[in-house]
């Protein structure tokens, strides 16, 4: 299945059936008064996140959506059936931006959640309605109100706990498949990763998801190479995972190249807490990594692990690593949850007498 994070759809809602002009024929009664009926409502739009998706591929071949008009209303009093509204099914974590502005209408980050985009047109009232004393006989009905229509953006940020991070060739795409059933493509050349892979991970009593984004260059904030298009789906995470290719001659310099793109892209981005890895310790000697390990260090101004993730060599404690950050950030998120639930009015409920 191909990635697509960001499509341009329209959206139209229902208009609303017409209201009728009729009036009461029936044996010994050849002169009855008005009896159209009102015209059924049109459909809503309403988009809902669905867990089963996770790329808006299938709107680059839909870009039109319409929910259907009202029924007319007929004789006999009888109203136009209402249109059933229009489920436009997206992933979890998709944005809806008003095409226009570009102001973001909805941010759609948990499974089931709706939102109701466009309202279908009321349906026009009959004559029935319209009789008076004076007019006894009216023939005019309402035509049904129009529906609404917009051009908007999707725009999805894969929910992740974790971002991976790196130059191209740093090594992620290896540890995704070695921590987790993930089986993103795996070869020794640059940008093998084209799109983000997803990967659960559960390390103890823990469970968290990492994303490999393709790798980054310097330029990458100003839209060189592949990584650029996708560092949005950062803004999601508890942390980040920065690998640095202990066999690069430039390790300092890959490390730097990526923190500044970061704070070029979003400056959010870059205050992410990070767990920085030195990788490929499997293809260096002992002398080798003592000197990259305290150089990098040196770099970052925190603890940098060291790690082969063929070999497995020191993969449980970058996991270790991760889950504190995931922990942390879930445990924030709780006690937000908590006291905003404990700051909400309560209901009082009144026994009926």
């Amino acid at each position: 299945m191909k990635f697509l994070d960001e499509v341009k759809i329209f959206l139209q809602s229902g208009s609303g059936g017409d209201g009728c002009v009729a009036f009461r024929r029936e044996k010994f009664v050849p002169k009855g008064g008005p009896d159209g009926g009102d015209g059924g409502r049109g459909g809503s739009v309403t988009f809902v996140a669905a867990a089963n998706l996770n790329t808006l591929i299938d709107f680059r071949y839909t870009q039109h959506f319409k929910a259907p008009r009202g029924g007319h209303g007929m004789g006999s009093n009888r109203s136009g059936k209402a249109a059933d509204d229009l489920i436009v099914r997206v992933p979890v974590g998709t944005e809806v931006i008003d095409d226009d502005t570009g102001d973001v209408l909805v941010d759609l980050v948990t499974e089931g959640q709706t939102w109701h985009a466009l309202k279908g047109g009321r349906g026009g009232k009959g004559n029935a309605h319209f009789a008076t004393a004076t007019n006894q006989a009216p023939r005019y009905a309402q035509p049904g109100e129009p529906g609404e229509e917009k051009w908007v953006r999707l725009r999805l940020k894969l929910i992740a706990d974790i971002g991976l991070l790196g130059m191209p060739n740093a090594g992620k795409s290896t540890f995704l498949a070695t921590v987790s059933n993930a089986r993103p493509k795996v070869a020794d050349y640059p940008f093998t990763t084209l799109h983000p892979q997803l990967g659960v991970v559960r390390h103890y009593d823990t469970d968290m998801v990492i994303a490999d984004l393709p790798g980054l260059i310097e330029g990458a904030s100003e839209g060189l190479g592949l990584g650029h298009k996708f560092l949005k789906h950062l803004s999601r995470c508890a942390g980040l995972l920065h690998l640095v290719d202990g066999t690069s001659e430039t390790l300092v310099d890959d490390y730097k190249t990526i923190r500044n793109e970061l704070k070029r892209y979003d400056a959010t981005l870059a205050k992410l807490p990070a767990v920085v890895v030195l990788t490929k310790a499997d293809a260096m000697t002992d002398e080798l990594i003592d000197e990259a390990q305290k150089a990098l260090t040196k770099a970052a101004r925190k603890k940098v692990l060291v790690m082969s993730a063929p070999a497995r060599k020191g993969v449980d404690d970058v996991l270790t690593a991760l889950t504190k950050l995931v922990k942390e950030r879930r445990a924030k998120e709780a006690a937000a949850a908590a006291e905003a639930a404990a700051a909400a009015p309560a209901v009082r409920i009144i026994p009926a007498e």
